[in-house]
């Protein structure tokens, strides 16, 4: 899944760039899927259908939604940089969640 907070013509135009074959990414929820309050948009994991007792979500930022913060694991945002592992250095951890 890709869950942004981006509107969804932005949103279909970053799946053309990570996966331009549609092999990867079975699933896009954008702005229209979150939850606004006070004009802030919050990413609700509920919106995934899945059980929240075995999702996780990784991102850059803190826009998850308030109820769901053990869902979430914060990561730098990517810059671009073709030598960025942060993702394989999360391995050992997701592993140990999926064993959970």
């Amino acid at each position: 899944f890709i869950y942004t907070t981006a509107k969804k013509d932005y949103a279909k135009k970053l799946l053309e760039v990570l996966d331009p074959r549609k092999k990867l990414i079975r699933h896009c929820l954008s702005q229209q899927d979150c939850v606004c309050s006070q004009g802030c948009y919050w990413k609700d994991l509920t919106q995934l259908g899945r059980d929240l007792a075995r999702t996780v979500a990784l991102d850059h930022t803190t826009q998850g939604f308030p109820a769901q913060a053990a869902n979430w694991i914060q990561v730098p945002p990517w810059s671009g940089d073709p030598e960025d592992e942060e993702l394989l250095r999360l391995i050992p951890v997701l592993e140990q969640l999926g064993q959970a």
